[in-house]
């Protein structure tokens, strides 16, 4: 019974949306009705004056502060950790030891390579003898050299791997997390030992789309706000704008900031930045609106003694809701905005309020 009942519920749910899609769009077929109507048989049109006016290509975009640079420390040796000198929030220097590994293997290849080295001279020595009264020949002369410079660099790459016991920061910057504890076990695959960013300096990462960034360039100077800084201003410098565009036809810029204002700003936080550009000439425009299917079409209708006529024009910047219009308009002239659709060259038009 319960079944039937919801059945019917849904059943009248779903005719009262019908009806009530149908009643809607009765009435916006009945309001075209009516703008036609009031062309007497013309086609009822809106319509602009083309105009020229000021161009301000003045922009913000908001965007994410990430740091300079951002490092996951991985080791490079196996062994046990024997001592740690750093603590999560410390500042540290390039260079500095965060950490040393227990170097007792290696400390033995390094003994192991030395001895072989010696080893390897000694003979170098008795061959280059025995080679001046004819004891040897050249090839072995070669091959007892040959086994010299092998023994030098097994020395050299166990020397490396004694100082690499040393864990040592590759830049300046903050030990945002440790994963390693004393008495840990590293290997030599790369176990994650420390993260390090440094946010002396930050990037702001912000996108512009293609007629914003086409006045933008590297170097350019950029003024910036913080979100939860609003009083603080900061200046920025784009280091970077992307030569494609991404899958939202957006290029990705990126903004250089120095982090020394009164407040620290924490990578992560949101930002602003603004984009100022010099006063521009005033320059002829007209409604986006006024192109056919896009702007990049280049055919408008203008209205001309009451009838619509096809114009072909050249689009410059789009600015807004507006596009620059480079040739094919004059000052004065008018275009159609909208109706478009149904108008061929020489339509009957009336303009409509």
């Amino acid at each position: 019974m319960k079944r039937i009942v919801i059945t019917i519920l849904v059943i009248a749910l779903a005719g009262g949306a019908i009806a009530w899609i149908l009643s809607s769009n009765k009435k916006k077929n009945a309001a075209k009705t009516a703008l036609v109507a009031q062309g007497g048989g013309a086609v009822s049109v809106r319509i602009a004056t083309v105009k020229r006016a000021p161009i301000d290509l003045d922009f913000s975009a908001n965007g994410i502060f990430v740091p300079h640079q951002e490092l996951n420390f991985l080791s490079e040796n196996a062994g046990r950790v024997s001592r740690i000198f750093v603590e999560e929030g410390d500042r540290v220097s390039k260079g500095q030891v965060l950490a040393r590994i227990d170097a007792e293997i290696i400390n033995t290849d390094k003994e192991t390579a030395e001895a072989t080295l010696q080893n390897a001279i000694r003979d170098e020595a008795r061959y280059s003898s025995a080679f001046t009264t004819g004891g040897v020949t050249q090839q072995q002369l070669d091959q007892a050299k040959l086994a010299v410079e092998n023994a030098r660099l097994r020395l050299q790459s166990a020397s490396r791997k004694v100082s690499d016991a040393n864990i040592k920061s590759p830049i300046n910057g903050i030990v945002n997390k440790k994963y390693i504890e004393v008495g840990a076990f590293v290997t030599a695959q790369g176990t994650q030992m420390f993260e390090l960013v440094d946010v002396s300096k930050l990037k702001l990462k912000v996108n512009a789309n293609e007629s914003q960034v086409a006045n933008l360039k590297v170097g350019d100077i950029v003024q910036i706000k913080s979100n939860v800084f609003p009083a603080d201003n900061y200046s920025g410098k784009i280091t970077f704008i992307a030569a494609k565009a991404d899958n939202s036809l957006n290029f990705p810029v990126e903004i250089e900031v120095a982090n020394n204002g009164k407040h620290d700003i924490k990578a992560g936080m949101y930002g602003t930045a603004i984009f100022k550009f010099p006063n521009q000439a005033p320059a002829l425009t007209i409604p986006r609106g006024s192109f056919v299917g896009s702007v990049s079409s280049n055919q408008i209708f203008v209205l001309e003694n009451g009838k619509a006529k096809v114009r072909k024009v050249i689009s410059g910047r789009i600015i807004g809701d507006n596009v620059e219009i480079i040739e094919g308009l004059k000052e004065g002239e008018t275009v159609i905005t909208s109706g478009q659709i149904n108008l061929v060259e020489g339509s009957d038009v009336v303009p409509v309020k």
